[in-house]
């Protein structure tokens, strides 16, 4: 009877090393991800060396300047996650009777992250010991980017995305205000869209993420200049000291227009309207976490 040669099986990377590429991977700074370790960066290096044989492939482009991951490394990134997850799970399953801590990562932008999202996570991990919540801000392109890259779990968002590989939850509408300081209507009023002209608009940026909500709805609007703010909070601020015109969350001005310190312009105009949403992928190990996380924002009032 003939033999039967079965193939020798691969080695599979360790959980040490895979430790060592999820925090390279995070930082893409292999000096303070040995740090984080604790271990010397030349220990360090030689283990994420040790890997990249191990996997035949380079995981990291490396120069004497920076450290960025490459495809091959992207891919690995979630799937690392999701192991490292796993041997947590393990250790915990034994240690603590089967409770699992859920460590999740949200993006989202700054004002909407400081004003409302900070303070309902601050409140849900006070009633769930077991849930920790860390945040990331930046602009809506950046946070979509760390999504799809897997560097972050979630975000927050009211950008119109859509991608087959995604799960949303409507947690809110957000309506939005077309408005300019009462000091600045009074010496130039903008009381029909041909007054447009006179006045220079102001937004996050040149594409017009805010003012688009008031555009889509009235075309023929043509102003004399747009400025960039860089964020909401900024524009608010430019509006009040009258500097110019803007579209800007309602939640966010509720006490400048009941103050009347800015006016609602051209109010026959009916803006788009949106909704925040939390996006996640598909199949997330923490989709439960996730989805207690949505059921929890949606009871909380905009702020």
């Amino acid at each position: 009877m003939a033999k039967v040669t079965r193939p020798v099986p691969k080695p599979l990377p360790s959980v040490e090393s895979l430790r060592c590429f999820h925090s390279a991977a995070h930082h893409l700074n292999f000096r303070r991800a040995a740090g984080e370790v604790g271990l010397t960066p030349t220990a360090f290096s030689e283990r994420i060396r040790r890997l990249e044989e191990e996997l035949d492939c380079a995981l990291f482009a490396r120069t004497t300047r920076r450290v960025e991951l490459t495809a091959r490394g992207e891919a690995l990134l979630p799937v690392a996650e999701l192991a490292l997850t796993s041997v947590e799970a393990c250790a915990r399953a034994v240690r603590d009777g089967g409770t699992i801590h859920t460590r999740l990562k949200v993006g989202t932008r700054f004002e909407l992250g400081l004003s409302w999202l900070i303070p309902a996570f601050i409140e849900l991990e006070r009633r769930k010991p077991h849930l920790s919540i860390d945040s990331y801000f930046g602009s809506g392109d950046d946070i979509v980017d760390r999504l799809e890259r897997g560097l972050v779990d979630c975000i927050v968002t009211s950008a119109p995305l859509a991608r087959d590989a995604w799960h949303g939850e409507v947690l809110h509408p957000e309506s939005y205000e077309f408005v300019g300081a009462a000091a600045l209507l009074r010496e130039r009023p903008l009381r029909r869209v041909a007054d447009a002209h006179v006045h220079t608009l102001l937004d996050i940026d040149e594409t017009l993420p805010l003012a688009r909500y008031l555009l889509s709805a009235e075309p023929g609007l043509e102003f004399g200049e747009v400025r960039a703010c860089g964020a909401g909070a900024a524009i608010a601020e430019r509006v009040l000291a009258g500097a110019g015109v803007a579209v800007l969350p309602t939640y966010m001005i509720r006490s400048e227009l009941a103050s009347r310190s800015l006016v609602r312009l051209l109010p026959k105009v009916r803006l788009l309207s949106d909704s925040f949403r939390l996006l996640y992928r598909k199949g997330h190990r923490f989709e439960d976490g996730l989805r207690e996380l949505a059921t929890f924002l949606r009871r909380r009032p905009l702020s």
